[in-house]
């Protein structure tokens, strides 16, 4: 299936690592020419992929991509991906702790997306797309800066798509479960030490979570995320889209 990503240039943020890298290799096999945008350089180049820096939670650093990235145009497909926060519970979450990552993960991100948006309304094309966590659906345990942070991201990409639809431009989110990455090893490592377990058996414990039984490749997850890109994507907008392999059991 051709996905008319031929000639298109997208941003893929935290495109150095884990999905944002995936997502960046995905997008480049399928001719767009991507722009891998994180705070270190990957360790191997990929044909179709030019690395630029980018620090979420140094504004200075957000409008420094922006500007070189209007003065070349814009980009059609935007893909925002980012780190997530530190683990731990409500309770235990500081107010500081959620000032400085509601700027990194969602004031941030919320800027970058409306000063690229212009060059696609311009051409009546464009696709954004957000990363985030079947947290948003499911909150997972321990984590309360993301749960509560993204479900933010959530409200603010569903109100987007609907301004945004007239111009040609659609607004989804792709919410990854148990994606084999370090962020998840970090996590699976953290969750071992905080339960006095080993990483094998925690990892273990979730996969029986997982209805496939298994933990997903960032492969698989950077296919649904070129599908939304996509030129055969044009009448999806406003969703989101699980891929967990099964795991969040609601309607």
């Amino acid at each position: 299936m051709d996905l008319g990503l031929s000639g298109k240039r997208a941003l893929v943020m935290g495109g150095s690592r884990g999905l944002g890298a995936a997502i960046a290799r995905t997008l480049a096999r399928e001719g767009a020419s991507v722009i891998a945008a994180a705070r270190t350089a990957p360790g191997d180049g990929v044909q179709g992929v030019s690395f630029v820096p980018l620090d979420l939670a140094d504004r200075q650093s957000v409008d420094a991509l922006a500007d070189r990235l209007l003065a070349e145009g814009g980009v059609d497909v935007l893909v925002n991906n980012g780190g997530g926060p530190p683990p731990g519970t409500a309770l235990e979450a500081t107010a500081e702790q959620w000032t400085e990552q509601f700027q990194k993960m969602a004031v941030h991100l919320f800027h970058l997306t409306r000063r690229l948006v212009p060059p696609m309304a311009e051409r009546g094309w464009g696709r954004i797309i957000t990363i985030a966590s079947s947290g948003v659906e499911q909150p997972i345990p321990n984590l309360a800066l993301s749960n509560g942070i993204r479900s933010a991201v959530v409200g603010w990409s569903k109100t987007l798509s609907v301004e945004l639809a007239p111009r040609g431009i659609t607004v989804n989110m792709v919410l990854p479960g148990r994606i084999h990455t370090t962020r998840v090893d970090e996590l699976d490592q953290a969750t071992a030490q905080r339960q006095g377990k080993t990483v094998e058996e925690v990892a273990d414990a979730a996969r029986g979570t997982i209805p496939v039984g298994r933990y997903g490749t960032p492969e698989e997850f950077a296919d649904v995320v070129a599908f939304l890109a996509s030129e055969r994507a044009s009448y999806v907008t406003g969703i989101k889209i699980r891929v967990d392999g099964g795991m969040v059991r609601t309607v």
